[in-house]
């Protein structure tokens, strides 16, 4: 595929003849139009031959008060020329014909963004292939779409007991094994069904959406100095990521640039939560094999980085640290100093645990070979993160659109190419490495300064969108605001949404045995998905 100069794609558009309007560039990177909904599939072919764009998220918003219709949000984004492209399509689907074309055969993605746009809001994507319900289960009442603004909350209701059209594989000596959605430990409710033959795992199917919490329905409610913690919460192990991306959008909105020091704290918190999760992953990861002394040292060193954001922000998760306009902590530079030499020493001595860990024979054997994700399944499902990387995908937000600090650090990608768990426990090892780095860097680079900007509120009816390359992979805050400058709509994408998919083919051809190994290495968010 050949794609045309970005420059031009803002003039291909306008002479496409598909009726676009207000086609307009935010930037050399991003451009903006309004498009019919009978064209959105032209529109997806159009980008996707002249740019090389793929489809990144699809969005709705409940807009009648505003302009009587309900607005849809199309963003195709790649990386082009070593830049992160974008262009942002809405579509005015109207009260009295709630349709709109499903993109469902031209994007794995899309299809489930569709999926879930039908269920909270209520428009029909015709003739998508799989119209089953995503996030809200058959028991919940038909007709009640809870992200519409006038969705009151829905009266009692229970499961009737019918069961959920799960796929069912037949055939000699297949049997089926249910897994969930109550488990052992802390996580919240997921169901699994395997489908097998012996130990071996023919199909999985994965039923998620327990536990819907209402969470972007809570951003239009809530009080506007509330809403950064409660983007804090959408998954508790990415506080600072989720925060950040939700900040950005702010930002973006407002036209605030946060000073250059809160540009460089942001990237220590950053961080440091990327660091502490892939410790403990790597520790839960190898305890899955029987081997018990690299999970509890993993633990320990997991601890001490808990220990190590407590003295820093006074939380043990990072919250509170980020806020609109940088960064609510200012940090000595003697403490901040020691922060990054503790982190040095920490991954210095997880690596040492790991060469331990990962020399064992034992450890070796479970580890190389299982749940494979080929390269050329990770792309065409658009699976993102570090999961990507490890099946051979080179993308990461921070080197691709950089933020923060992160434009003045140089950063550097890890990608492996086998797709395996083996290769999922490396990548957190380099990318852990690569942390401390950063951290260190970003520390001896922090200029003196404010930590933060004036916010002075949100414009009315505008929409801006957030990037952030979180531990797990890339996170997307869409902030839309209505005619008083009062949010409108939140939209989240965290990486598990698009990466749940993904697990159900890694598994495949493995045993069962085998399959808390392969989720321990996807290690993806149940809160973040269930929104």
């Amino acid at each position: 595929m050949t794609s045309a100069p970005f420059g031009s794609l803002a003039e291909r558009l306008a002479a496409s003849g598909l009726g676009l309007s207000a086609v307009e560039g935010r930037g050399p990177d991003e451009l903006r139009c309004r498009v019919p909904r009978g064209a959105l599939p032209a529109l997806t072919d159009l980008v996707r031959a002249t740019a090389g764009l793929e489809i990144d998220l699809i969005a709705a918003a409940d807009t009648r008060a505003v302009s009587g219709d309900f607005t849809l949000l199309y963003r195709f984004a790649a990386v082009r020329d070593g830049r992160l492209r974008v262009v942002a399509a809405t579509a005015a689907v109207p009260p009295d014909d709630l349709t709109f074309p499903s993109l469902a055969t031209r994007s794995f993605a899309a299809s489930r963004y569709e999926r879930e746009i039908q269920d909270l809001f209520g428009l029909t994507a015709v003739d998508h292939p799989d119209p089953r319900r995503l996030p809200l289960h058959q028991f919940w009442p038909a007709g009640y779409h809870p992200l519409r603004s006038d969705a009151a909350p829905p009266s009692a209701f229970a499961d009737d007991g019918q069961p959920y059209p799960f796929r069912h594989v037949t055939g000699e000596g297949i049997f089926e094994i249910a897994v969930g959605p109550v488990h052992a430990g802390i996580i919240e409710p997921g169901h699994f069904r395997f489908s097998v033959e012996g130990e071996t795992i023919v199909n999985l199917e994965t039923r998620l959406y327990f536990v819907h919490k209402g969470t972007e329905k809570l951003f239009e409610t809530l009080p506007f100095g509330r809403t950064v913690a409660l983007a804090e919460r959408i998954s508790g192990d990415t506080s600072v990521g989720h925060a950040l991306a939700y900040c950005q959008a702010l930002e973006a909105l407002a036209g605030v640039t946060p000073p250059p020091r809160a540009a460089g704290l942001r990237v220590v918190l950053l961080e440091l939560e990327r660091l502490y999760n892939h410790v403990g992953d790597v520790g839960a990861i190898v305890n899955d094999t029987g081997f018990a002394f690299g999970h509890a040292h993993c633990g320990r060193l997991r601890e001490t980085l808990f220990r190590l954001n407590a003295q820093l922000t006074g939380s043990r998760l990072l919250r509170g640290a980020v806020v609109a306009g940088g960064v609510g902590v200012d940090p000595a530079p003697a403490l901040l100093a020691e922060v990054a030499e503790a982190a040095a020493r920490i991954t210095a001595e997880f690596e040492e645990v790991t060469e331990i860990a990962l020399g064992n024979t034992l450890v070796l054997e479970r580890l190389q070979g299982t749940g494979r994700l080929t390269t050329g399944t990770a792309r065409e499902m658009q699976v993102v993160g570090l999961v990507g990387r490890a099946s051979g995908l080179d993308a990461d937000t921070r080197r691709d659109a950089p933020f923060a600090a992160y434009g003045d650090l140089g950063v550097r990608v890890a990608t492996r190419p086998d797709g395996d768990v083996w290769a999922r426990t490396l990548i957190r090892i380099d990318e852990a490495r690569e942390a401390a780095r950063l951290l260190a860097e970003a520390v001896r680079r922090l200029p003196a300064g404010p930590v933060a900007s004036p916010f002075p509120g949100l414009p009315a009816s505008g929409h801006a969108f957030g990037l952030v390359e979180g531990w797990r992979g890339p996170l997307l805050h869409w902030v839309s605001t209505g005619p008083r400058g009062e949010i409108l709509r939140v939209k989240v994408k965290d990486p598990s949404f698009v990466n749940w998919p993904a697990l159900e083919y890694a598994v495949l051809k493995n045993i069962v045995p085998d399959f808390p190994l392969c989720n321990k290495s996807f290690n993806l968010s149940y809160s973040g998905n269930d929104l």
